[in-house]
């Protein structure tokens, strides 16, 4: 049997759960969520964590007392958004995949279309995901969930690519579907500005990126 890329522990270890009461009614819960949806509103119309429990008190109709109850401070408001954007990311991840898996019986059909899926879900979670990676930076509680995270990222696109394996060149299969993911990733991060820099590579459209970056990791996994 093919081995394939370890996984990393499913549990994450940050969850809108871990930094807030879990709400016990209907009512309680209709209100977290208008306390999530107003703070995530804010962070993408503003791209930072500048605002305060009061906007988030106008614009989800709740009291920052019930925020302070739920929630005990605005850094784990922060953190629960960013918990329930990695979810939504990986969900979207894996859905992707799946889905690329099942359009694709071979490796010169996957590779295109994988590069490709990938490509759409970075660029639609990105405006979020910068957020998150700037907190990470200094707060220990999102970056260790964003590490386990980005394992996890890794170990799918791996495996992805290693359900093809026997159309890879030379013997060393892991190593280059790690390779292989490390480059698509990196690339299409650059590009869409997720890093320190916060700054894209170039000017460079975005189609013919995403299908020469397909091409040539393609390329790289054939060759002997």
């Amino acid at each position: 049997m093919a081995r394939s890329a370890k996984r990393p522990a499913e549990e994450p270890a940050l969850a809108v759960e871990t930094v807030s009461r879990k709400p016990q009614q209907g009512r309680s819960k209709a209100s977290l969520e208008r306390m999530l949806s107003a703070a995530r509103e804010l962070m993408l119309e503003r791209g930072n964590e500048d605002f305060t429990l009061q906007d988030v008190n106008q614009r989800g109709a709740v009291s920052i007392g019930s925020i302070y109850l739920r929630f005990q401070s605005k850094d784990n408001l922060v953190r629960a958004v960013i918990a329930r954007a990695l979810e939504e990311l990986a969900a979207a991840e894996e859905t992707m995949v799946n889905d690329v898996l099942a359009q694709s019986p071979t490796l010169d059909e996957f590779m295109p279309r994988y590069v490709a899926g990938y490509a759409e879900v970075l660029r639609i979670n990105a405006p979020l995901l910068r957020l998150a990676m700037e907190r990470a930076s200094f707060d220990p509680l999102v970056s260790k969930p964003g590490k386990d995270h980005a394992l996890r990222a890794t170990a799918r696109g791996m495996n992805a690519m290693l359900h093809y394996r026997d159309s890879f060149g030379g013997d060393d299969h892991e190593t280059r579907a790690n390779s292989a993911y490390k480059i698509v990733f990196a690339t299409l991060a650059r590009q869409l500005s997720l890093g320190s820099s916060g700054e894209a590579a170039h000017d460079y459209d975005w189609d013919v990126l995403k299908r020469e970056l397909g091409r040539m990791c393609l390329a790289y996994l054939r060759a002997p």
